[in-house]
């Protein structure tokens, strides 16, 4: 393992130009993207409003369905992504969009609790890689001092399928709901799969590889970004080896982190619709309409603590906060019980808290990591912190099932991510905070 120390790159004059231009041509389109894959994971949340009553499944049984989802993206998370490094993001991308909508949609076709596990295994196969493989593209574009803004960019995407997935999973239950070809739920399978088949063939058309491949920059601006990320690069870790790169105690001290955070964010993701319905709101357009909310308010504080960070260099220290932040709403929205407004508002405080963390971390490994080590670690940390979205559902369905009491579950998973702000501490700030 070759390690170097740190060497800031002078920015550029007009970098700041070069970037934004960059953030506006690329990060929309992938914003839309993002959204629709994240649509596709967690539709199963509202699904369940329906589903559970028709195919006669307990909370453990979705648990246990929405949770095996991550085994599939577990197994072929590191693979997909050294793919991509070597075939591009452009047909790698699209390949992964158009297969995961066609699986997405097929999950109307279950009927018992075995069909039901292997249509999420195989969407968590199809979509494995697609995170980790824009999170490795970003890098390519925008150097570790614009990065976290355009991660934050980037994981606007969550609340935003949060704000629009709401709002539309509830209608088409509801519209849906006395159709005498299909049930709703399984219609809300197939029709929020067709955005992401649309976007995955229009990423054959839109999306450019890398920066020297881009014809809406000047040749000035390919040398200007070229040249700064390629200098930084030199002075992170490309590991010689497979046994240098597992060996790298950062890694797995990040995996570590990364479970906790995302036991918060699929604690959030599969379980809220349930647990407004819980607190006292039947209708499910009026469940879809309050599930936006948090979401809505996850939007500003992801954007303004990625800037935050970007400008004090303190991303452990915001990351802290922000998880912890996190874990008391979401505390508190169990503890709440019976009143719609103040579990979402407890909601609302534990979303903005878990996303706003989710988009900081990822600056963490992309600070010291360079080439393929980069693919590799960003996807090995996605994959062996993402067994989390296996844990959390199937952990809080059980707990639910086993104490009678949902109160209990979101208590495990505050209490994972409380862990979680205390881990990060154990990356060292030179190379957390670059």
């Amino acid at each position: 393992m070759t390690q170097h120390t740190m060497a800031h790159p002078t920015a550029h004059a007009g970098a700041f130009d070069v970037y934004r231009k960059i953030t506006w041509r690329i990060m929309p389109f992938i914003v839309l993207c993002y959204l629709c894959a994240y649509l596709d994971r967690v539709n199963v949340g509202f699904a369940k409003l329906q589903m559970m009553n028709d195919l006669h499944l307990s909370d453990a049984v979705y648990g246990l369905g929405a949770g095996i989802f991550f085994i599939g993206y577990f197994l072929f998370e590191v693979p997909s992504n050294l793919i991509m490094h070597k075939v591009g993001a452009r047909v790698w991308i699209a390949r992964i969009m158009i297969t995961w909508a066609l699986i997405s949609a097929a999950t109307l076709l279950v009927q018992t609790p075995t069909q039901f596990y292997i249509a999420r295994f195989l969407l968590g196969v199809a979509e494995a890689g697609f995170s980790p493989g824009i999170m490795l593209y970003l890098t390519y574009w925008f150097p570790a001092r614009k990065r976290g803004f355009a991660l934050g960019f980037y994981y606007i995407a969550i609340p935003l399928a949060g704000v629009v997935g709401g709002p539309l999973s509830g209608y088409i239950l509801d519209a849906f709901g006395q159709s005498q070809v299909m049930r709703g739920w399984q219609w809300l399978f197939l029709i929020e799969a067709i955005p992401s088949l649309v976007a995955g063939i229009a990423v054959l058309f839109m999306m450019v590889d890398k920066p020297e491949q881009a014809q809406w920059l000047s040749a000035d601006e390919k040398r200007q970004v070229v040249e700064e990320i390629r200098q930084e690069d030199g002075a992170k870790t490309e590991h010689a080896s497979s046994a240098s790169f597992l060996k790298d105690r950062r890694l797995w001290k990040l995996c570590l982190v990364y479970f906790c955070q995302i036991i918060g964010l699929y604690g959030v993701s599969f379980w809220l619709p349930s647990i407004i319905k819980n607190s006292g709101v039947a209708d499910n357009t009026m469940i879809g309409w309050l599930s936006a909310i948090p979401y809505l308010v996850a939007i500003p504080a992801i954007l303004l603590t990625g800037v935050s960070a970007d400008r004090h260099r303190t991303r452990r220290m915001h990351f802290s906060v922000m998880l912890v932040i996190g874990a008391a709403g979401l505390a508190f929205s169990g503890y709440i019980g019976h009143d719609p407004a103040l579990a979402v508002l407890g909601l609302s405080v534990g979303t903005a808290g878990t996303l706003a963390a989710l988009s900081l971390f990822w600056g963490i490994p992309s600070a010291f990591l360079a080439g393929t080590s980069a693919a590799a670690g960003i996807a090995a940390i996605n994959c062996v912190g993402n067994l989390a979205g296996f844990v959390s559902p199937y952990m809080v369905g059980w707990l639910n099932d086993a104490t009678g009491n949902v109160k209990i579950g979101l208590y495990a998973v505050a209490a994972f991510m409380v862990l979680g702000a205390f881990l990060v501490r154990m990356i060292a700030a030179r190379d957390a905070d670059q």
